[in-house]
């Protein structure tokens, strides 16, 4: 399992607790307004509201919640003036972070931000100082039950795939952004359905830390996740199995 895999494990498990306090069908709604905004209200020609609304109907938003912010986002109805920004910091033991945050208050924001980052040990970054780091990425993850790898993976590599990651449980594919819906539309021709399709930010070198402190860094970008204006953290933390299992037995 490779450390995006790990990262989507752990946001399922919370995925319940955040629809029950309303957090996940918000931030859901922020991702469709804003992706709206940007590029119009047909899914079929905005290729990023679409992936918003196919992430909020896997989430079980319901569909009058995502029309309402498809037309918050196209100015039919009133709502936050939100904004994308992206801040650069740094985790406790050196683990670089990407934190994506949507927010109609930067000064808020960011307070909150470096507030979760001190209390933890970590810092802030200047801009550009972390960024480098990482690559925008399109990420695909099929269940591996039913599939035959060799087919999924000739797919997806002729489509424009950089690489593809098989392992036991799901088989992952990266592209380049200008190829991410080239090769989505091409599983789906193929009968290959994606159980995730976003954009992801894709360390270009990773650190390996021993189970306790990776546990520490994995709390921290819980907590910052939990902020309500923060959509995702990306960290160049790889997980190891045995960091996962003391995090998934932690939970259980």
């Amino acid at each position: 399992m490779s450390g995006h895999s790990k990262w989507s494990t752990i946001k399922r498990k919370k995925g319940a607790a955040d629809a029950k306090r309303g957090q996940l069908f918000t931030r859901l709604g922020r991702e469709i307004a804003i992706a709206a905004r940007e590029g119009g209200g047909d899914p079929e020609s905005n290729f990023k509201l679409r992936l918003a609304v196919d992430k909020a109907r896997a989430n079980n938003m319901p569909k009058e919640n995502i029309e309402r912010a498809i037309l918050r986002g196209t100015g039919g109805l009133k709502g936050e003036d939100l904004a994308e920004v992206w801040y650069e910091g740094y985790a406790p033991h050196g683990v670089a972070l990407m934190i994506q945050a949507l927010t109609d208050n930067r000064n808020r924001t960011i307070s909150e931000v470096r507030r979760a980052l001190t209390r933890a040990g970590g810092n802030m970054a200047e801009s550009g100082a972390v960024s480098w780091q990482f690559q925008r990425k399109g990420y695909l993850s099929v269940p591996s039950d039913n599939v035959d790898p060799d087919t999924l993976f000739e797919t997806a590599v002729e489509a424009g795939a950089d690489d593809v990651i098989i392992g036991d449980d799901s088989i992952e594919i990266y592209t380049p952004m200008e190829s991410f819906q080239a090769v989505r539309q091409k599983l789906l021709e193929a009968g290959i359905e994606p159980s995730e399709a976003d954009l992801t930010m894709v360390p270009t070198t990773t650190i390996e830390l021993d189970p306790k402190d990776a546990l520490q860094v994995m709390g921290v970008i819980e907590a910052i996740e939990e902020l309500d204006d923060v959509q995702q953290v990306f960290s160049n933390l790889n997980i190891t199995d045995e960091a996962m299992a003391q995090y998934e037995a932690a939970a259980a």
